[in-house]
């Protein structure tokens, strides 16, 4: 309680006279009782912060955990930290190459448009000049014109079989595939970090899949550089060949760990399908691919070569000479813009990687179902799922095309297990 006194004059009068008097007034407040407590700040822990400033160093940002994430599902506090540390080294390093062949698939796609242009317009040009030449007025070839286009072809010649012998399509696609193909690894790191309990198998593992990658897609050109024009055609592989990483521990509570009969006999029917179907169909469009690159690669230059002998005689008294000059400019232009704009080189990559694609899932499934120990498997439940996921089918058309293929059905054509592409 707080009292307040409060002196004051109180002033009476009347007709004869005044006075005055003095009142001492008292006055009491009542009001809640105020109690000052000291604040309670929560504790910030520096070695989460310590944690994301050391991760985040080096390009890559690894969130830092919550209270939440912390007490919700496994995590990997109960890992080795030497384990989660070299996991996230590679992390690193994956997320590097990502950068690196994104940034060298454009600038090698921006060869393959940058030297295209320039080859046409060389090409064009010393046709028009051998034309020209040996049409002047006088009668008389022109010696610059004719000196000027045996150059430009001798230089469209040169520049022409550079180009064939590295491909900038070809590198452009096999730097798209490597980008996607680590951008998928670095998925798998980040699930197994986040959900799984990862061991030092698992750093092996994933060591042995980025040094497969690096070979699979050199970023150098000299020394390192795929072969363009291959006597056979192989599906391409960019997987570690002694065996696949399986899960684990995803499917404990399951009887079988999600296997059975039925499931490991669909699965032997989708790798029929994809082996007789997928796989053949893309290796056949492959050789075809491959064939008429050869022969588009040969007959460019040969005809710059030509066009460059027919102008180097233009004038004289034989007067095929002009139409080679003219005419091999002309035909050459043809199978420049078909072979480099059309991409077939491009186009014979796609269709090897997809072989390697289907490959790949023929692979991972008798790893599989080869495996005696079901628990040793990845879940059959899961892993029908991510098969059927892969082929773009639901798991009814999984089960359909499973169905299909063990019937044998002759009147019918076989389907493709795959609905992708």
């Amino acid at each position: 309680m707080a009292s307040l006194r409060v002196s004051g004059m109180v002033v009476s009068g009347s007709s004869s006279s005044r006075c005055s008097h003095k009142r001492l007034v008292t006055a009491a407040i009542n009001g809640p009782k105020i109690r000052f407590t000291p604040l309670s700040l929560p504790k910030l822990s520096t070695n989460d912060f310590i944690e994301e400033l050391s991760v985040r160093s080096g390009g890559y940002r690894v969130p830092m955990t919550t209270q939440i994430e912390k007490e919700s599902g496994p995590k990997t506090h109960g890992s080795d930290p030497v384990v989660v540390a070299e996991l996230y080294a590679i992390m690193e390093a994956v997320a590097d190459r990502i950068e690196m062949h994104k940034n060298i698939g454009e600038q090698r796609d921006n060869w393959n448009h940058l030297l295209l242009n320039s080859i046409h317009a060389m090409t064009l040009t010393a046709a028009t000049m051998c034309g020209l030449a040996a049409a002047s007025a006088s009668g008389e070839p022109l010696a610059g014109l004719k000196v000027s286009s045996t150059i430009l072809y001798l230089a469209a010649t040169g520049m022409l079989a550079i180009m064939n012998k590295i491909q900038p399509s070809q590198l452009a696609e096999e730097q798209r595939n490597a980008s996607r193909l680590f951008k998928q690894l670095h998925g798998q790191i980040q699930t197994l970090l986040s959900v799984g309990n990862p061991t030092v198998s698992d750093v092996n593992d994933a060591m042995e899949n980025v040094l497969a990658l690096d070979k699979a897609y050199p970023l150098p050109l000299l020394g390192a550089m795929l072969e363009k024009y291959p006597s056979s055609v192989e599906p391409a592989v960019w997987w570690p060949q002694q065996g696949r990483k399986q899960a684990r521990g995803i499917g404990k509570k399951i009887e079988g760990n999600g296997w059975n009969r039925e499931l490991e006999d669909e699965m032997r029917e989708i790798v029929g399908v994809l082996k007789r179907k997928d796989k053949a169909d893309y290796l056949r469009l492959s050789e075809k691919a491959l064939k008429l690159h050869k022969m588009l690669a040969f007959s460019g230059p040969l005809l710059t070569g030509l066009g460059a002998l027919g102008s180097a005689f233009a004038g004289t008294a034989n007067p095929w000479a002009v139409v080679l000059g003219v005419a091999g400019g002309a035909l050459a232009s043809i199978v420049n813009a078909m072979e480099h704009g059309g991409q077939v080189g491009m186009v014979f990559e796609m269709y090897r990687s997809n072989a390697g694609f289907f490959k790949l899932v023929e692979e991972t499934i008798e790893s599989n179902i080869n495996e005696t120990n079901v628990w040793g498997r990845e879940n059959g439940q899961v892993f029908e799922m991510k098969v059927a996921l892969q082929l773009g089918r639901s798991l009814s058309e999984l089960k359909h095309l499973a169905t299909s293929s063990s019937l044998g059905n002759i009147e019918e054509e076989e389907e493709f297990g795959s609905k992708l592409f």
